[in-house]
């Protein structure tokens, strides 16, 4: 009923909603006398707090159609290259003077599903689509696929990786942004046994719960403090009319957008006041700023029951993947069948979603993997976000990532064979 109670809630703010818009317009018409005053400005700051607040928001776009590859402006196009039901595998085309075809290393970008749209990573795919052909997996909202589509959990999300990675061939990396790191190891791993040719030439990790034991935060710590029923029963709803997936069990976006929120409701508050007072002021720069951030953090998608629930079962309870018992399709998942393909680790030291040492336990637990295929990389002045995202991304993360693709892109032609 929760489910239901959410849009009920938001039909019923409607007419609101269109008043509030009403009154907009009459405060910016300039047959308004009063239009410009303070009085004015700060209404018209309250209607914009009002309706950006009880906004529905849907899922944005990349918007990504021209940059600089290799210091020449190149056209961008997106082309789903494979389409599953719960996931489309995107490539981002280059068209220019500096992209040849087959040139740059090929880059999977696996996108966190975990509440936010793939476009969380925008920042990470445009940086590397300065050297790289990047493709991005474009995860698909739950309430929006048909029952009759069956049902998608942790294993599956582990074997569409494989899908996707046969798909684009031999000599990919991987770079799994913070949620995807248990299923990238574990693709990788079970490729890895069976000599696939397509198995990744590198991973990259960053930020990722890979054991969770280390370095507990807040989030870990819900997880562990409650049963896996407490869950089932508090979070899991059915999705109601009129969405495609009707009547499909789904952990809501809304209820992971407000965990997110409540970790840091100081700092969203003060967001909110400032931008208030932006709005008053005419200050349009912040702003922009504002609503640029806002409207992709208060996007969010539904995620599946039995993933959800299979997520905080085997990742953050059980942590079967770091204790060697994680089981994929009837397969044990085991990390000493990497013995060749390169791991990079990548963690903030302001993260308090991720703990230190989380990701980079993945170097011990790969310990049939030559030390000269390993480097872990701790980013002091960034938080979760600042891993993947933003200027020390783009002047310090990145930088590194790149080199290490290139230094272990050698070789993969003979992996190939």
């Amino acid at each position: 009923m929760l489910y239901h109670a959410y849009e009920w809630t938001h039909a019923t703010i409607a007419p609101w909603r269109q008043a509030i818009k009403a009154g907009q317009t009459a405060l910016n018409d300039p047959r308004n006398p009063w239009a410009g005053s303070f009085s004015a400005r700060t209404m018209g700051a309250a209607f914009e707090m009002f309706d950006k607040a009880t906004e529905r928001y849907g899922k944005p776009e990349f918007n990504i159609d021209i940059l600089a590859a290799h210091g020449k402006p190149c056209a961008v196009r997106e082309e789903i290259t494979l389409s599953k039901p719960f996931c489309n595998l995107l490539h981002f085309r280059r068209y220019g003077e500096g992209c040849i075809e087959g040139k740059d290393p090929k880059v999977l970008i696996i996108a966190p599903m975990s509440g936010h749209f793939a476009t969380l990573v925008r920042g990470t795919v445009m940086s590397m689509l300065e050297t790289h052909d990047v493709y991005v997996t474009d995860w698909v909202d739950a309430r929006n696929v048909p029952l009759t589509e069956g049902e998608f959990n942790l294993e599956d999300y582990v074997m569409y990786l494989v899908e996707f990675l046969q798909h684009m061939g031999p000599g990919t990396t991987i770079m799994g942004v913070c949620q995807p790191g248990v299923p990238a190891l574990a693709a990788t791993a079970l490729m890895a046994e069976d000599n696939d040719p397509c198995r990744p030439a590198a991973l990259i990790l960053m930020g990722s719960p890979i054991d969770t034991r280390v370095s507990p935060t807040k989030p870990t710590e819900l997880a562990d403090e409650r049963s896996l029923s407490w869950f089932e029963t508090n979070m899991i709803s059915l999705v109601p009319m009129p969405h495609p997936g009707v009547m499909r069990r789904v952990y809501p976006g809304f209820l992971q957008l407000s965990g997110f929120m409540s970790m840091n409701m100081d700092r969203h508050m003060t967001a909110a006041v400032n931008q208030f007072d932006n709005l008053v002021k005419g200050d349009g720069d912040a702003e922009e700023a504002h609503r640029k951030f806002y409207d992709e953090y208060l996007a969010v998608m539904d995620l599946t029951a039995e993933f959800y629930l299979q997520t905080i079962d085997m990742v953050f309870q059980r942590q079967l993947l770091p204790k060697g018992e994680m089981v994929v399709k009837d397969r044990l998942v085991d990390l000493d069948h990497i013995t060749d393909v390169a791991i990079m680790t990548i963690e903030g030291g302001r993260d308090d979603i991720t703990g230190e040492g989380q990701t980079h336990i993945t170097h011990t637990l790969c310990n049939k993997l030559a030390e000269d295929k390993k480097q872990a990389y701790t980013h002091p002045d960034v938080g979760h976000y600042g891993v993947f995202n933003g200027s020390r991304w783009r002047a310090d993360i990145h930088p590194k990532v790149s080199a290490f693709i290139a230094e272990h892109r050698k070789g993969t032609d003979a992996k190939a064979t």
